[in-house]
């Protein structure tokens, strides 16, 4: 468990995504497989699961949502990956990947490029999957697996795209980011050098 500019970030354990959680905001969860050690690495970060009310999904695989089966909270989601996981669409989701299958999922609020969660802002980032988002409160971007540090970015064989990949990462780019706080691997306090990077890379393959 780490704090970054007041946001409660807890290191995904085996195949789960970071989770991480400000106000009454969690976002994404994990497999599910180690709900109980994310649950209790938020209260060691001054975080009462019980004081929590919104799901954010930074997409629909399933290393980023399993875990919202284990908690009775509202879930937020971008429309364009809320009907595969509403439907059980075990192949979109990536469940079948690992080997389970989630079922249907409610998803009750369907964001939107431009939707705010408390000082966050929507930003929609396809390219890993179609409905994929980055929260940004224009210092500290939330990033999914759109773009990680040290120049990487989502894989795009698991109904993403290269084009859609390279247009989100050019927009990440000309934002002004300080802390970059990835779905995958470490957070850093050089965001744009390490999104930029990315872009580059991106750019040249």
């Amino acid at each position: 468990m780490r704090k970054i500019n007041g946001i409660v970030m807890v290191e995904g354990r085996g195949f789960d995504s970071n989770v991480y959680s400000f106000e009454d905001v969690l976002v994404d969860t994990g497999t599910g497989a180690n709900i109980n050690y994310i649950l209790e690495s938020l209260g060691h970060g001054g975080i009462n699961p019980a004081d929590l009310s919104l799901i954010v999904n930074t997409h629909n695989h399933y290393d980023h949502v399993g875990g919202n089966r284990f908690l009775d909270l509202k879930v937020a989601m971008h429309q364009e990956d809320a009907e595969s996981l509403e439907k059980g669409d075990d192949l979109a989701t990536a469940a079948r990947m690992f080997g389970d299958s989630l079922g249907e999922m409610r998803v009750d609020w369907k964001l939107q490029e431009g939707d705010n969660i408390y000082d966050f802002e929507v930003l929609h980032t396809p390219g890993h999957t179609s409905g994929g988002i980055c929260l940004y409160d224009g210092e500290t971007l939330i990033s999914g697996d759109t773009v990680f540090a040290d120049g990487g970015f989502g894989r795009m064989d698991l109904g993403g795209s290269v084009q859609d990949m390279q247009e989100s990462l050019k927009k990440l780019s000309e934002l002004q980011v300080k802390y970059l706080l990835p779905g995958h691997g470490p957070c850093t306090d050089e965001g744009s050098k390490h999104i930029q990077l990315a872009y580059r890379i991106l750019k040249g393959i």
